[in-house]
C-alpha cells in the first residue's frame, strides 16, 4: 500500500513538473520575442533614414500578425472599442449616413431620411473631404469615420466634392437611432419580406415585429435578407434564430483556450413558427452573426 502511494506521489510530482515546464518555456518564448520586436523596434526608430511613426508602425505589426491567425481575430484601440459599443447599442451622435471607403476615399453610401445630412441635402456618392478642419487625406480613413460621430446637439463642418465640385455643408449632429430593419413588405399574396442589416440590441425586437406585421398581412412564405449584414451581438442571433427553431436546440458553441470561457448557447423560447418555409439570402459580406443565423437555420432543416 506505502508502495502504490509512493509511485502515486511521484508520478503527480512529474505531472506537475512537466506542466511547469512547458509554462515556463512557454513564458520564456514570449518573452524572448518580445524582446526582438523591441529591440528592432529601438533600432528603426533611432537609425532608420527616414522618419517612423512609432504608432503606426505598432499597428501595422498587430494587424499584420493577427492576419495570419484568421479573418476574425481583430485589435481594437480606444477608438475602435467606442465604435463597436456604438454599433452595438444601436443609437448614436452623428450626421445620419451610411460612409464607405472606396479607392481610399471617404463617401457617403446612404444617407438616412429625415437625418442631418439628408436635411443638408448630401447625396449618396458625394465624397468628404474634410471633417471641420481635419483634411481626410491628413489622417487615416478608420478615423476620419469616427470624426463624423459625436454628441448629439454638437456642431460639424463638412466640405464635400459632387462631380468635381467642392461645397460645404454645416450639419448639427442627432441622437441616430440605426433601424436594424429597415424594409419589410410583401413580395405578393404569400411572400412576406424582411430586410435585415444589423445585429445591434433592437434586432430581435424588430425583426420580430416586422414577422408579426407580415404575418397580419397573410403571410405564408418568408424570405430573410442578411445580404450585407456584417454581423453583431451573438445573443440577438441566437434569439433570431429562436423565432424558427424549438426550445432548447443547439444553435452555437464557442470554444476558448481556457475552458471556462466554452459556451454553448440553446434556444430558450416557444417560437413563433416552426412551419413557415423559410429563404434566407447571403453574400460574401455576411458575416459572423449573420453566418449564424443562416447555417443553424440551414442545418436544423428550417430554411434554405
Amino acid at each position: 500500500m506505502k508502495k502504490i502511494k509512493y509511485l502515486s506521489m511521484i508520478a503527480l510530482l512529474v505531472t506537475v513538473i512537466t506542466v511547469s515546464v512547458g509554462y515556463k518555456s512557454d513564458f520564456f518564448e514570449v518573452a524572448k520575442q518580445i524582446e526582438i520586436y523591441t529591440t528592432l523596434f529601438k533600432e528603426l526608430n533611432m537609425y532608420y533614414i527616414d522618419e517612423t511613426n512609432p504608432a503606426e508602425l505598432t499597428e501595422h505589426a498587430i494587424d499584420n500578425m493577427l492576419k495570419n491567425l484568421d479573418p476574425y481575430t481583430r485589435y481594437y484601440d480606444e477608438q475602435g472599442v467606442e465604435k463597436a459599443r456604438i454599433n452595438a447599442a444601436g443609437e448614436y451622435g452623428g450626421i445620419g449616413a451610411a460612409t464607405k471607403i472606396v479607392n481610399e476615399k471617404l463617401v457617403i453610401a446612404e444617407p438616412y431620411e429625415d437625418a442631418p445630412a439628408d436635411k443638408a441635402g448630401i447625396k449618396a456618392g458625394d465624397e468628404i473631404i474634410k471633417i471641420n478642419d481635419v483634411l481626410i487625406d491628413k489622417t487615416s480613413l478608420e478615423n476620419a469615420v469616427l470624426l463624423l460621430n459625436g454628441l448629439p446637439n454638437s456642431k460639424i463642418t463638412l466640405q464635400l466634392k459632387r462631380q468635381g465640385k467642392l461645397f460645404t455643408a454645416e450639419l448639427t449632429r442627432e441622437t441616430i437611432d440605426v433601424d436594424p430593419v429597415p424594409y419589410h413588405q410583401m413580395l405578393d399574396d404569400e411572400v412576406g419580406y424582411i430586410s435585415f442589416i444589423k445585429f445591434n440590441a433592437k434586432a430581435s425586437t424588430r425583426v420580430k415585429e416586422a414577422f408579426e406585421d407580415l404575418k397580419v398581412q397573410g403571410m405564408k412564405k418568408l424570405v430573410l435578407d442578411i445580404r450585407g449584414n456584417l454581423g453583431g451581438l451573438l445573443n440577438e442571433a441566437v434569439e433570431i434564430t429562436n423565432f424558427f427553431v424549438p426550445k432548447d436546440e443547439v444553435v452555437v458553441t464557442t470554444k476558448a483556450k481556457v475552458k471556462k470561457w466554452s459556451d454553448t448557447y440553446k434556444t430558450k423560447r416557444e417560437p413563433l413558427d416552426l412551419e413557415i418555409p423559410m429563404v434566407v439570402l447571403i453574400d460574401h459580406y455576411s458575416a459572423s452573426a449573420s453566418e449564424i443565423v443562416s447555417g443553424s437555420l440551414q442545418d436544423l432543416d428550417r430554411a434554405v
